[in-house]
């Protein structure tokens, strides 16, 4: 439904609302343009520009559209490819604001005697990666996959952790968050959803605005996790940098 060519059409306001609605394609189609526009923190104006820029007449037809796709996507056993997302992705973290975003969280977490990533899953396999490749990069880390981990932490100790989750709901991933920011511990997350109750509480949100796929009666995660990937190499190589100035 959303080419890489209408995707390049959006601004930065309609692209709110593409992220929104990628991450809420079953909600979609039942909201009203006034709470799609709140939801995505944009005017209903912007949520109509958008629909026209998908080749819509107006909010009625892009969700008659969405509603159909969805339709279609949940009796298709074929998995859809993630390059529009994922071109959507480096597009997003190639702006300016995203960029501060990394380098304010690199500096925190250069500046910690001790960094943790939390993730369970698929995200607890990155979790995993990402604590041997900040290591490989000078910066010892630990990967934290077990929601009933002992964590403990002294007062003269500081650290961080980056948490992964694709939804940001998942409940023993949000435990871990609260008893390391019982602990003193700054939060920062890396997940798919930026309004999610984990990007609430966590100091710092790091999002990649792809959709969570599911397959069907398995229920089993099939999300893209390139972009995870991408952010904490990227926040590795900009902690290297700045441990070594």
């Amino acid at each position: 439904m959303f080419t890489a060519q209408e995707l390049k059409s959006l601004n930065e306001l309609e692209m709110l609302v593409y992220q929104y609605v990628t991450a809420h394609r079953s909600a979609v189609p039942y909201m009203r343009i006034r709470e799609l526009a709140t939801e995505a923190h944009v005017s209903t104006t912007t949520v109509l520009h958008f629909c026209k820029k998908m080749g819509c007449e107006g909010f009625s037809q892009f969700k008659w559209k969405l509603k159909e796709e969805n339709g279609i996507d949940t009796q298709d056993k074929d998995i859809p490819d993630a390059l529009n997302e994922l071109q959507t992705f480096f597009w997003r973290v190639g702006t300016p604001a995203y960029r501060e975003k990394l380098e304010q969280a690199a500096a925190i977490i250069a500046r910690m005697e001790r960094i943790f990533m939390v993730g369970i899953g698929n995200s607890g396999s990155i979790a995993s990666y990402g604590a041997r490749y900040f290591s490989n990069l000078g910066k010892f880390a630990l990967s934290v996959s077990d929601p009933f981990y002992p964590i403990t932490l002294t007062d003269c100790t500081s650290a961080a952790a980056l948490v992964f989750s694709v939804s940001g709901e998942t409940p023993e991933v949000l435990k871990l968050a609260h008893d390391l920011r019982e602990r003193g511990c700054t939060l920062l997350a890396v997940t798919g959803n930026e309004s999610c109750t984990l990007a609430q509480v966590c100091d710092l949100t790091l999002p990649y605005y792809t959709a969570a796929r599911r397959s069907g009666a398995e229920n089993y995660d099939l999300t893209s996790q390139i972009p995870a990937v991408y952010l904490l190499e990227s926040l590795a190589r900009r902690v290297h940098n700045r441990l070594n100035e």
